[in-house]
């Protein structure tokens, strides 16, 4: 499955570059390993994409309410397929 997510330019910058492994997201989607996210880039202070976007592969995630996190949180490990 193909979730379509907004990114913020510094993260977005750092998934593409291969430095930023993991994203950190609200659990309201049906997150699985293996799914792709299509990361889309966002410019706060303009409101609107940039146009620019990456697609990652989700390796592992730690689920909402394990290790501490909150009820609506869940870490997930990208990878660019480039590894």
């Amino acid at each position: 499955m193909t979730h379509e997510l907004k990114t913020w330019p510094e993260a977005f910058r750092d998934i593409k570059l291969g430095s930023k492994k993991h994203e950190i997201r609200k659990a309201d989607r049906n997150f699985n390993v293996g799914d792709t996210l299509h990361l889309r880039e966002w410019d706060p202070f303009k409101t609107e994409y940039t146009g620019e976007t990456v697609d990652v592969t989700v390796t592992y995630i730690t689920r909402e309410g394990l290790w501490g996190l909150p009820a609506d949180i869940c870490v997930m490990s990208v990878s660019l397929g480039l590894e």
